[in-house]
């Protein structure tokens, strides 16, 4: 679709979306684009300056300095420390009682374990973002 800006015989402006500038020529020309103001048929393009699109980041790309910085502790977070997804709470908690070797990990609680965890003395602290899936 183009959008033109469009003036009339009388030098009204008004826009316009067509399919292309071919479309709008054949409606014009058959009277089909009016003025919105007098309703005339004898219409034109004004001056336009043309719509560059801006460039745009990756639609995961950080937009602003604070996106940006959890972006950050996301990666250090996933490179520093193993996904042990839904088996948080049982890993978290077998490596506090001793059970398991301490290692860094990440991975998911419902707020409720999350607390009891806490309560228990278990040092965890929730991250500012959902863990990435990661696949077997």
């Amino acid at each position: 679709m183009i959008r033109y800006a469009l003036r009339c015989e009388k030098g009204h402006d008004f826009d316009g979306w067509f399919r292309s500038s071919d479309g709008f020529e054949t409606m014009r020309d058959a009277g089909q684009v009016a003025c919105a103001q007098c309703g005339s048929t004898r219409v034109d393009r004004g001056l336009m300056a043309p719509a560059v699109a801006e460039a745009r980041a990756p639609l995961n790309a950080p937009r602003n300095p604070a996106e940006a910085a959890l972006e950050a502790l996301r990666r250090q977070v996933e490179e520093k420390s193993d996904y042990v997804g839904l088996r948080f709470v049982e890993e978290a908690r077998a490596m506090h009682q001793g059970e398991r070797p301490a290692r860094a990990i990440h991975g998911e609680a419902r707020p409720d374990e999350a607390r009891k965890l806490m309560e228990e003395g278990v040092p965890v602290a929730p991250l500012p973002f959902i863990p990435r899936k990661r696949a077997n």
